[in-house]
């Protein structure tokens, strides 16, 4: 089993930036990719962005060039630097795993609001 918790979520600005973060627990050594989701009202779960154990990357097209996922393997720790954000950025953010059986695990989500 793995527990992730996020945290960094908030209200900004237009333009600002907010860094989430997501600790993994549990048996967190048998995690192999983790990624970051979101979800406005309205709207379904999408893919922000993910990593894999090897530290690959990719992106949604909508947020390219503005955020940047990482991961600290040693904390068990992915991040998501979120900067130049924009009113359409505003959801529920999920941090979401995969371990090695291929079982997933979701986190309870922390907000994220833009606006002026």
């Amino acid at each position: 089993q793995v527990q992730l918790v996020e945290s960094g979520g908030g209200s900004v600005q237009p333009g600002g930036s907010l860094r989430l973060s997501c600790a993994a627990s549990g048996s967190a050594f048998s995690i192999n990719r983790m990624g970051w989701y979101r979800q406005a009202p309205g709207k379904e779960r999408e893919l922000v962005a993910g990593i894999t154990s090897g530290g690959s990357t990719n992106y949604a097209d909508s947020i390219k060039g503005r955020f940047t996922i990482s991961r600290d393997y040693v904390k068990n720790t992915m991040y998501l630097q979120m900067n130049s954000l924009k009113p359409e950025d505003a959801a529920v953010y999920y941090c979401n795993a995969e371990d090695v059986r291929g079982f997933f695990y979701w986190g309870q989500g922390t907000q994220v609001t833009v606006s002026s």
